[in-house]
């Protein structure tokens, strides 16, 4: 029997609305409330935030992350806070964001004062121009909303839009890897085969992922769940060395091929180690809060 409502149908068309409004809205009064919030927030996940110091102190510079924790994403949220907290409210982050996102009437709001932008090359290019920094997920839902058992893969799928537009705008490029929001949820399946049944693509997806969540037990994504208090750990790492590339190098596939491979397999290995260091970070948090966690120190993992 068809849905007398077409819920993904009446999305899309929000999500269209909200794109042909002004992307930039950051709003610093939203914020002062906001980022305690925030810190709360990444206090849950007893998140930690190492090496901001080796983001250039100005000028734009791309941020480059993996991308985990299904639609909550608290990974965003912890390192959003860490650098307004390290920075102060007056330096600018400007977030790309999956499109669809931007339908949901609540969660927009509070994404574009926040500084998020929907993930386009335009809106990219537009912020690096104003010598702001940009934080970008090339992996977008792709990786976010890949199975549980991919928690410890860097997948950007292939996509190497974000290399040539650092190239061509010549600035610098920041690996940010984060490990254990991928253990704050259970994704079973992305959903490929779901989602061309449903018209997922009409949001810009071909995805309709299904986790396990509580309270919902098996449920679709869309459907968020309470999010488990794994630990997160995130690290910036050093800007990549692309001095000698020109801004020509940017249509020269082997180059960005080359660039991209070195740029993921420098985060993948970060995550390894991540993953070595913290290789259990539900377990250990669950040891630190629960009465019978023993002395309330943080255990290994």
């Amino acid at each position: 029997m068809a849905l007398d409502v077409d819920l993904i149908g009446a999305w899309a068309r929000a999500t269209e609305r909200e794109l042909g409004e002004e992307a930039f809205q950051r709003d610093v009064q939203f914020l002062q409330w906001l980022v305690p919030l925030m810190d709360l927030w990444s206090r849950y996940f007893a998140a930690e935030v190492r090496g901001l110091e080796r983001v250039p102190p100005r000028g734009p510079v791309l941020l480059v992350g993996n991308h985990s924790g299904g639609p909550l994403t608290p990974d965003t949220a912890a390192f959003f806070a860490a650098w307004y907290r390290a920075r102060g409210l007056e330096s600018p982050l400007i977030g790309l964001a999956f499109d669809a996102a931007f339908g949901i009437p609540w969660f927009r709001d509070l994404m574009r004062k926040i500084g998020e932008v929907p993930a386009n090359r335009r809106n990219a290019a537009r912020a690096l121009d104003l010598g702001l920094p940009v934080l970008v997920y090339p992996g977008g839902d792709h990786e976010c909303f890949r199975p549980w058992t991919d928690r410890g893969r860097i997948d950007f799928a292939g996509r190497q839009g974000f290399v040539a537009l650092a190239l061509r705008k010549q600035v610098p490029v920041v690996p940010v890897v984060s490990h254990g929001g991928h253990h704050s949820i259970r994704i079973l399946t992305r959903g490929d085969w779901l989602g061309p049944i449903l018209g997922a693509e009409r949001i810009r997806t071909t995805t309709f992922p299904i986790a396990l969540q509580i309270p919902w037990g098996v449920s679709p994504i869309f459907m968020p769940g309470v999010p488990l208090p794994a630990k997160i750990t995130i690290e910036v790492g050093e800007p990549m060395p692309w001095s000698e590339y020109g801004p020509e190098t940017a249509d020269d596939p082997a180059i960005v091929s080359r660039c991209y491979h070195e740029i993921t397999g420098n985060m993948q290995a970060t995550l390894d180690r991540l993953s070595a260091e913290h290789p259990y970070p539900l377990l250990a948090r669950l040891r630190r809060l629960l009465p019978f966690g023993g002395n309330g120190k943080q255990g290994p993992g």
